[in-house]
C-alpha cells in the first residue's frame, strides 16, 4: 500500500510537470508542501521520504539566486563559452532575419492548437480566382511543351508576348507600380498551374516573383528605383534576373569572391562616388535574356571614401546589362529544360551609388536582404512546382492506372500499381496543405524562414517522389520520350528543383535545425546573447535568468514527454473532438520528445552540433514531418472535415508522425553519449515505438480515389491545368478516362458474358455479337467502342523516322 501511495504522487508530480505552467519557486513550494504531507503521514514516511528529501533540498536551493549563480549559472556560462564558436556576423544575420511562426509552437514542446487551428488560410479573391481561370488556362493552353523543349529551346514569342502583356511577371508587384499585387497564394497557385503544363514556362514567371529584384526593391528600394523600375518589371519592358551564385561559392554564399571597390568614376559625364565591380556568377536563370541584372558581391572601402571600416559587407545592387564591362555568356542547359539560364560576369564595371539598392546606406546590408526577402520566395515558388508535380501525377496517373488493363484489369487494382498511387495521393495531400499553410503565413506578414526551408526541401523532394511513381506506373507510356509524353520532361528536370535556392542536403543538414533551434528556442540566443557580453557581470546575470528559465522548460518537457509516453498519448490534450482527435494527441508527444532531446543535444554538442550534419538533419526530419501532420490536420478542418479526404489524411499524418518517430529514434540510437542516449530513450519510448507506417487499408482507399471519379479526387487536383480536348497529350488520356467509366456498366456485363475483343487478326464485329445477343444494348456498344478507341490512343507512345529529329505520332487507332 506504502509503495503504491509513493507511485501514486510521483506520477501527481509527473503529471503536473506536464499540464501546469507554473514557475520554478511555486513548483519548488507545492512539491516541499507535497513532501511534508507524506513524510509526517503514518506508515507513508521512511528511508523513502528521506530519499527523496536528500534530492529535493539542493533543487530547491536554486530559487536562491547567489547560490544558484555560483553553484550552477557560473560554471555553465563557462561551459556555453567553450562550447559555442563565435557566431559570425553572416549567421547572425541569417538567425535575426524573418520571424518564427507555427514551427516554434512545435519546436518548444506544448503546442498552442489554437494558434493553428484560428489561423484564418489565406483564399483567392474574385480577381485573383478569374485571372486563374481565364488568363492562366489561357496561357496554358498556347503552351506546346514539346516544341519548347525539343524544337525552340525555349518560350515562343506568342507565349513571352502574352507574359509580358498580361502581367505574370508583375504579380508580386503593387497595383500603385502597374502590377497585379496577388496574394502569396495566388502567386503560387498561378505558378503551379503553368508548371503543370511546362516547367520552362512555370520557372520563367516564377524567377521574376520570387527570386528577383522586384521583392528586394519592394522592401528596400529607394523611391526613385522602384519608380523606375517597378512599372517597367511588371510588364515585362525589363527582364531581371538575380546572380548570386558563383564557380567558387554556392551553397556557401558568403563566401563569395565579387567585389565591389568604392572609388570615384565617370558616370553620365560627371565625376561621381560609386563602386567598381568585378564579379564571376553562373547558373543565373534569365540571365541570358535579362536587361537588368541584380548583384550581390562584397563591398570594401579601401580608401576611407565613406569614412568608415574597410570591410563593408554584402551589397547589393542592379545593373543594366548594357553597361561597359558586363558580359552575359553562352547559355546553360540544365537537362534539357528550356528556361533561360546562363552564365555573366563583370570586368571593372563602376556603377554609381544609387544602383545599390536602397541607396548608398544600404551598403553591407545585402546578406540581411537575401535571407529575408529570397527566404520568402523560397517558401512560394518551389513548394508551388512540387505540389503541381504531385497533384499532376494524381490526375494523369490515376486515369492512367484506370484504363491501362493488364490480365484484363486495369493495372490500378494491382496491389504493387496501388503502393505507387498511395504513395502519390498521401504525398500530394501533404504537399497541398503545406503549401497553402505556408502561403497564408506569408500573407500575413510573417517570414518564416525556417518553415519556407521545411517546405522547399519537403516538397521537391516529394515531387521526385511522385513523379518517380508515376513513372513506375506509366511502365513504357512514360519513357518513350515525344509529343505525347506527358512526364518525361518533368522526370528530366527532377534534380534542378532539388539543387536550386539551397541544394536539399545542405538545407537538411544545416538549414532547417540549426537555425530553428536558434529561431524557435525560447531561451537560447538570451543565453548566447548573455555568454558574448563584453560585460561579465551582465552577461553573468542576464545567463543565470534565461538559464533558469530554461530548466524549468526542460523539466516540464521531460516530463511531458515521459507521461505521454508511457500512455501512449492518451494523457495528452486534443484541441477538437472527431476522426483526427488522436492525432492530434499523437503530434503533441513528438513535439514534446523533440524540444526534451534537442535540449540534451545542445547541450553536449553546443556549437559542434551543426557540424554532426547526421544528427542535425534527423532533427530537421522530426520538425520538418512535425509541421507537416499539423498542416494536414489544420488543411482537414479547413475544409469542413469531407469523410471522402478522411483516407488521404490519415495515410499522410500516420506517415509523417511515424517518420517523427524514426528520426529521433535514429538520434537516440546515434547520440554522442551512449549512456545518455540510453537514458533518454527510456524518458521518450518508456513503451517502446508505438507508430506505424500507414497500412494497407488506408492506403488501399488512397489508391482508390485517384482512379476513380470522386470529389476527393478532383479536390486533390484541384489547380492542375485540365482539359479532355483529345487531340492534347493530357486530354487525350482524360478524355479515355472518361470514356472508360461511362463503359464501365456495359463492360461488366461483356465480361460475365465472356466476351472479350478478338485477337489481331480475327473477325472483329464482337460489339455488334453483344447486341444481337441481348447482352448490352447499341448504346452501350457505342459506349465501349468509343472507350477502347480513346484508351489506344491513350496508351500509344511515339515514334520518330530513323536518324531524323522531326517526330511522328502513330496514327492507327485501331488493329487492322
Amino acid at each position: 500500500m506504502t509503495l503504491l501511495v509513493w507511485l501514486v504522487a510521483i506520477g501527481a508530480l509527473v503529471y503536473g510537470l506536464a499540464k501546469a505552467k507554473w514557475s520554478f519557486a511555486v513548483w519548488t513550494a507545492v512539491i516541499g508542501g507535497a513532501l511534508l504531507v507524506l513524510t509526517f503521514t503514518p506508515y507513508l514516511g521512511g528511508i523513502a521520504a528521506w530519499i527523496l528529501w536528500l534530492l529535493f533540498i539542493p533543487i530547491a536551493l536554486m530559487n536562491i539566486d547567489d547560490l544558484r549563480i555560483s553553484v550552477l549559472s557560473k560554471p555553465m556560462l563557462s561551459y556555453v563559452k567553450k562550447i559555442l564558436p563565435p557566431m559570425s556576423q553572416t549567421e547572425r544575420d541569417a538567425i535575426e532575419a524573418g520571424t518564427a511562426w507555427w514551427e516554434a509552437e512545435l519546436f518548444r514542446g506544448q503546442p498552442d492548437w489554437g494558434q493553428l487551428l484560428n489561423h484564418n488560410v489565406s483564399e483567392l479573391s474574385a480577381e485573383e480566382q478569374e485571372f486563374l481561370d481565364g488568363t492562366t488556362d489561357e496561357l496554358c493552353r498556347m503552351i506546346d511543351d514539346w516544341k519548347v523543349t525539343n524544337d525552340l529551346n525555349d518560350l515562343s514569342p506568342e507565349t513571352w508576348e502574352f507574359i509580358k502583356k498580361n502581367k505574370f511577371l508583375g504579380m508580386i508587384i503593387p497595383k500603385k507600380y502597374g502590377g497585379l499585387e496577388f496574394s502569396a497564394i495566388a502567386h503560387s497557385s498561378v505558378v503551379m498551374k503553368i508548371s503543370t503544363r511546362s516547367g520552362t514556362a512555370g520557372v520563367s514567371v516564377m524567377v521574376p516573383n520570387s527570386l528577383g529584384p522586384a521583392e528586394l526593391l519592394l522592401h528596400y528600394g529607394t523611391e526613385e528605383q522602384k519608380n523606375y523600375y517597378l512599372p517597367r518589371l511588371a510588364v515585362g519592358e525589363e527582364i531581371p534576373c538575380f546572380a548570386l551564385t558563383g564557380p567558387n561559392a554556392g551553397s556557401d554564399a558568403g563566401a563569395i569572391p565579387d567585389t565591389g571597390i568604392v572609388c570615384m568614376g565617370k558616370h553620365e559625364g560627371k565625376e561621381v562616388l560609386g563602386l567598381r565591380l568585378n564579379w564571376e556568377k553562373r547558373y543565373i536563370t534569365l540571365g541570358p535574356i535579362a536587361t537588368v541584372l541584380g548583384l550581390a558581391f562584397k563591398a570594401y572601402d579601401p580608401d576611407g571614401l565613406l569614412g568608415g571600416e574597410e570591410d563593408l559587407g554584402i551589397t547589393c545592387a542592379l545593373i543594366p546589362t548594357t553597361t561597359p564591362g558586363v558580359s552575359i555568356g553562352n547559355r546553360h542547359n540544365p537537362l534539357n529544360s528550356a528556361f533561360q539560364n546562363g552564365p555573366n560576369w563583370g570586368k571593372d564595371v563602376f556603377i554609381p551609388m544609387d544602383w545599390i539598392i536602397g541607396g548608398q546606406d544600404q551598403i553591407g546590408k545585402g546578406w540581411r536582404m537575401l535571407v529575408e526577402c529570397l527566404s520568402v520566395g523560397r517558401g512560394i515558388s518551389l513548394p508551388a512546382l512540387g505540389t503541381g508535380a504531385g497533384k499532376f501525377a494524381s490526375y494523369m496517373t490515376g486515369a492512367y492506372a484506370a484504363i491501362r488493363k493488364q490480365f484484363n484489369v486495369p493495372i490500378g487494382r494491382f496491389e504493387g500499381v496501388e503502393e505507387a498511387l498511395t504513395r502519390i495521393g498521401g504525398l500530394t495531400y501533404m504537399m497541398e496543405a503545406g503549401r497553402r499553410l505556408t502561403a497564408s503565413a506569408i500573407d500575413h506578414g510573417e517570414k518564416p524562414s525556417v518553415v519556407t526551408a521545411i517546405l522547399k526541401y519537403h516538397n521537391t523532394e516529394g515531387m521526385r517522389q511522385v513523379i518517380n511513381d508515376a513513372m513506375d506506373v506509366h511502365g513504357g507510356r512514360g519513357i518513350c520520350i515525344g509529343p505525347s509524353n506527358y512526364l518525361a520532361r518533368a522526370y528530366q528536370s527532377i534534380p534542378i528543383s532539388i539543387t536550386v535556392e539551397g541544394a536539399n542536403i545542405l538545407t537538411r543538414s544545416l538549414i532547417i535545425f540549426g537555425q530553428g533551434a536558434m529561431r524557435c528556442h525560447p531561451y537560447l540566443i538570451e543565453e548566447v546573447t548573455a555568454a558574448s557580453l563584453e560585460n561579465k557581470e551582465e552577461g553573468l546575470q542576464r545567463f543565470d535568468q534565461a538559464l533558469f528559465k530554461h530548466l524549468g522548460y526542460a523539466v516540464c518537457n521531460g516530463a511531458r514527454s515521459f507521461l505521454y509516453g508511457l500512455t501512449r498519448s492518451r494523457l495528452a490534450l486534443s484541441p477538437i473532438d472527431g476522426p483526427t482527435r488522436g492525432y492530434f494527441k499523437r503530434l503533441a508527444r513528438m513535439s514534446a520528445s523533440y524540444s526534451f532531446v534537442s535540449d540534451f543535444a545542445m547541450l553536449f554538442l553546443g556549437g559542434g552540433l551543426k557540424r554532426k550534419e547526421k544528427l542535425s538533419g534527423r532533427f530537421a526530419d522530426a520538425l520538418s514531418y512535425m509541421y507537416l501532420s499539423s498542416a494536414v490536420l489544420k488543411r482537414f478542418e479547413d475544409t469542413g472535415r469531407p469523410a471522402e479526404d478522411l483516407p488521404f489524411v490519415e495515410w499522410s499524418t500516420k506517415y509523417c508522425l511515424y517518420n517523427v518517430q524514426d528520426a529521433l529514434d535514429e538520434i537516440l540510437r546515434n547520440f554522442p553519449s551512449v549512456i545518455v542516449g540510453q537514458i533518454l530513450r527510456l524518458i521518450v519510448f518508456p513503451t517502446g515505438k508505438s507508430l506505424r507506417y500507414p497500412n494497407d487499408r488506408v492506403g488501399h482507399e488512397v489508391a482508390k480515389r485517384l482512379i476513380m471519379p470522386s470529389e476527393a479526387r478532383d479536390r486533390l487536383t484541384d489547380g492542375v491545368y485540365k482539359t479532355t480536348d483529345p487531340n492534347d497529350p493530357i486530354g487525350c488520356v482524360q478524355y479515355a478516362f472518361q470514356a472508360v467509366v461511362a463503359a464501365y456498366e456495359a463492360e461488366k456485363k461483356l465480361k460475365k458474358a465472356s466476351i472479350a475483343p478478338p485477337e489481331l487478326g480475327r473477325p472483329s464485329n464482337w460489339l455488334e455479337d453483344a447486341v444481337s445477343q441481348g447482352v448490352i444494348t447499341k448504346e452501350e456498344a457505342k459506349l465501349v467502342e468509343v472507350a477502347h478507341d480513346a484508351t489506344r490512343e491513350a496508351i500509344m507512345v511515339d515514334d520518330f523516322p530513323p536518324k531524323k529529329a522531326v517526330s511522328k505520332r502513330k496514327a492507327t487507332k485501331k488493329a487492322a
